[in-house]
């Protein structure tokens, strides 16, 4: 008898219903059935269930796809995946690409690297710009290689190009970012979201500061509304269709319990140390500033607030971005194969 879907699990969508994956590991992936407790030890026998779902004729050829929010166990599904197959791992991780804030962006570690290929992390400086047109650009070349690579991050807007197409949209001058960064800070988001066209208005994040930012440079530097830009979309490099796209989905006092838990490894771990390390070039304008937890210790380090309370709002800040991705996931990407994170095995979250 076939499985009942829960929690937002397609299994129809799974490669099982084709020979390609047992039953009984499409269950376990899902997290509808428990995984044998030795996996929670073992991550070899872990990894031996997650890699049956990728046995198939055709999957080597298919590009995997792993989203989910933040602190949801993607990197190290990835990981496991990438050691059992061969396939090399590619960052979707808008601020993970920026180098110097390793720790507190959770970008792999050493010794992750030194367990399977990876590709686009800490490449960019923490000062330069960095578009999802550059990250597509970059992409490209590794989609042609065999075994075909796992494409893992939390920024929807990489894979919402990749998979459905990316408007071509002019940079944004200096000039235009110098006065969208004047209002913001003047002005507040809301002064720029209420000048955007009635398509733009309806589409944008309006409680994202950064996409209200940018659609207002998109309409005063070009005269055209950033949902007409989208309108002129062209094809996709990648088409859903064509790859295996995985959504980790998490409850949010699940969730909430793993965000509090990894700040505070990310301190343990040199968090902390890392920051002082950036200080003394830091400013609260560059892109990798946006990372949640820098402008937090920074201004603990200048003694503006105590660790606690550092600790506290950046866990706080990172909880409310997590609440807006399972939104925008939710809306988005509801043609992926949901898994819920919890039931995956405990080994992939160390």
């Amino acid at each position: 008898m076939r499985p009942r879907q829960r929690n937002g699990t397609k299994l129809a969508d799974w490669p099982w219903r084709n020979g390609f994956i047992s039953q009984a590991s499409a269950l376990c992936l899902a997290g509808m059935s428990p995984l044998p407790p030795t996996t929670e030890q073992n991550p070899d026998l872990a990894r031996h269930i997650l890699t049956d779902a990728l046995r198939g004729h055709d999957l080597p050829e298919r590009p995997i796809l792993i989203a989910g929010p933040t602190a949801s166990g993607k990197s190290g599904l990835a990981l496991a995946l990438a050691q059992a197959t061969g396939r090399a791992v590619i960052n979707a991780d808008a601020l993970q690409v920026f180098d110097g804030w390793r720790l507190l962006t959770a970008r792999p570690s050493a010794a992750d690297l030194a367990q399977a290929p990876h590709h686009l992390y800490g490449h960019i400086p923490p000062q330069q710009e960095y578009s999802v047109g550059q990250w597509l650009r970059e992409l490209t070349p590794f989609l042609a290689a065999q075994p075909a690579p796992i494409i893992v991050g939390g920024t929807g807007l990489y894979f919402n190009a990749l998979t459905k197409g990316l408007a071509e949209i002019p940079a944004t001058l200096p000039e235009t970012r110098a006065l969208a960064d004047q209002r913001m800070a003047a002005e507040g988001a809301e002064a720029l979201a209420a000048e955007l066209d009635p398509d733009t208005k309806a589409r944008v994040d309006l409680l994202n500061p950064m996409r209200v930012q940018r659609a207002w440079e998109v309409q005063h530097q070009t005269g055209r509304g950033l949902a007409a830009w989208h309108a002129q979309t062209p094809a996709p490099i990648l088409p859903l269709a064509d790859c295996l796209p995985i959504l980790l989905q998490a409850d949010r006092d699940w969730l909430n319990a793993r965000i509090a838990r990894r700040f505070r490894a990310m301190i343990t771990d040199g968090a902390l140390e890392e920051a002082r390390a950036m200080e003394p070039d830091w400013q609260p304008y560059h892109p990798a500033s946006k990372a949640i937890g820098v402008a937090e210790l920074i201004a603990h380090l200048r003694g503006e607030i105590s660790l606690e309370q550092a600790e506290d709002a950046a866990v706080i800040a990172t909880r409310r971005y997590a609440k807006r991705q399972r939104t925008w996931f939710r809306n988005q990407m509801q043609a992926w194969s949901g898994i819920d994170a919890a039931g995956l095995p405990g080994a992939l979250f160390q």
